[in-house]
């Protein structure tokens, strides 16, 4: 199907199952980028990006992708696509700067095993596609 579907009449569970997992996935990228516009600012999430050996700059790149991966996700917009280029910023969240805390997100400075769990759910959501209610329903 190429359009939207706005019934659930005929939605499966997968398709009910892939939509939990793209809103939620969604919603929780708008709330990670929020921490950084609101509480720690753009120019001091920059900070901590250079402070950790990354350019500032990413940073800004980092937030843009959040927010509109967020919103993108939220809409069923291009889910497959989306959840792949977003688990890449929860792949790099890991390497730098949670792995070296350890496995365990409750280590201090968090460690990787959220990150990596939230990447492997946006894997299985490219997996599944976009679900039900979504703007741009991809074919299986």
């Amino acid at each position: 199907m190429t359009t939207a579907s706005l019934s659930t009449s005929s939605a499966s569970n997968a398709d009910l199952a892939a939509t939990l997992l793209r809103v939620t996935s969604g919603v929780w990228f708008l709330l990670h980028a929020g921490l950084k516009i609101f509480v720690f600012t753009p120019a001091g999430t920059a900070g901590f990006f250079e402070s950790i050996g990354l350019p500032g700059p990413l940073a800004y790149l980092v937030i843009a992708a959040e927010l509109l991966g967020g919103l993108a996700l939220i809409a069923g917009f291009k889910t497959r696509i989306v959840a792949l280029g977003l688990s890449v910023v929860l792949l790099g969240s890991i390497y730098t700067p949670h792995f070296a805390a350890g496995f365990f997100f409750s280590n201090p400075n968090g460690g990787w095993e959220f990150p990596a769990f939230w990447a492997i759910t946006l894997w299985a959501l490219a997996l599944l596609g976009d679900g039900a209610y979504a703007l741009g329903k991809s074919a299986r």
